[in-house]
């Protein structure tokens, strides 16, 4: 299993959604993927599971405070109260009782998988700021704390035989998503062109140096055999640009002047050389879907998925289609990434 962290130090880039239609879509091509929810938001699982399924994962008994009429059954939910989230699998490690308690993740359909999130895991930020300057000198127990997302997205992926793992990590350079990041094979980028978006990269380039050559030089060698540690790679695979809302072959010209600049300061700031190699760094980019996204939540699906009957008519047919075919070249060309990175 490969896995591929979805970040930017800029929230509101549309991460949660690429990462959410990415999973379906790699599913559809054939791939079993394992969703990963490290942004303590939750809103990737909020896409993934009704309020009924949420309830149920977060254990807050709303199905109980209803009465049952004749004859009605209980919802034959997809999750349950013993899938367990990311902070409920780090709680005993916040309490000082214990290690990482592994689950279930939840079934989305065949192929597909969700190891939610939860708004408590933002508790964990503490535990792990205490853990890092410990990790370097070997603290044993340091070392399972900073290790804890990475032997989760393993034992999930383990237990359904994934060969994707995608995860949605939040906006921040703060502990939780340099654990979330350190636990991740390779990165994808999903960027706005604009200036926040830019500065976005400027900041997490040398984070993630950092992070790496911390992790590479000063604590792997301290990791004793029986508590797996990632390779802290972090590879990054590129950026893919989420248009705003105009029309995709004629940008307005202070979107073009941002977009221009996105593949110099990614050379420079998140690969550390000079751009001109030859080689395109640029996945994609996503068109503005306009009246897709509010269908697509209120029937609970894709935006490619969408049917006349969810009010797709029309011309908004036609967009459905075209979503269709702009996820379905964009998954290519991510898993295409990821081969030539397996033969490097």
């Amino acid at each position: 299993m490969i896995s591929v962290a979805l970040f930017n130090n800029k929230g509101g880039v549309g991460k949660t959604t690429l990462t959410y239609h990415l999973a379906y879509m790699l599913q559809r091509l054939g791939h079993r993927v394992l969703a990963v929810d490290l942004d303590p938001q939750s809103n990737l699982t909020a896409a993934f599971l009704d309020e009924d399924e949420l309830s149920e994962v977060w254990q807050e008994g709303l199905q109980s405070d209803w009465p049952l009429l004749d004859g009605q059954q209980k919802l034959l939910l997809r999750a349950d109260s013993a899938s367990g989230t990311v902070a409920s699998a780090v709680e005993p490690i916040m309490r000082g009782l214990g290690d990482v308690r592994f689950a279930d993740p939840v079934t989305i359909s065949d192929g597909l998988w969700l190891v939610p999130g939860d708004l408590n895991l933002s508790a964990f930020e503490d535990k792990l700021s205490a853990a890092w300057p410990n990790s370097l000198i070997g603290d044993h127990a340091a070392l399972r704390t900073t290790t804890a997302f990475y032997r989760l997205i393993i034992d999930a992926g383990s237990r359904v035989n994934a060969d994707i793992a995608l995860l949605d990590v939040g906006p921040n350079l703060g502990a939780i998503n340099r654990a979330a990041l350190l636990a991740a094979d390779t990165v994808l980028m999903p960027l706005a062109a604009d200036l926040f978006s830019l500065r976005g990269l400027r900041n997490l380039g040398p984070a993630l140096r950092d992070w790496r050559r911390i992790w590479q030089t000063n604590v792997l060698q301290h990791v004793p055999s029986d508590i797996p540690a990632p390779p802290g790679s972090m590879t990054p695979l590129g950026y893919v640009v989420m248009q705003p809302k105009m029309r995709l072959d004629r940008p307005v010209k202070a979107y073009q002047r941002w977009l221009d600049r996105v593949p110099i300061v990614f050379a420079n700031s998140v690969l550390e050389h000079a751009p001109g190699d030859g080689k395109s760094y640029e996945i994609a980019t996503l068109r503005n879907y306009q009246s897709l996204m509010p269908l697509a939540h209120d029937a609970r699906k894709p935006m490619f998925d969408l049917r006349s009957a969810d009010g797709a008519l029309g011309s908004t047919q036609t967009l459905v289609q075209r979503c269709y075919q702009d996820f379905k070249s964009l998954s290519e060309k991510l898993l295409q990434r990821l081969d030539d990175l397996r033969t490097e």
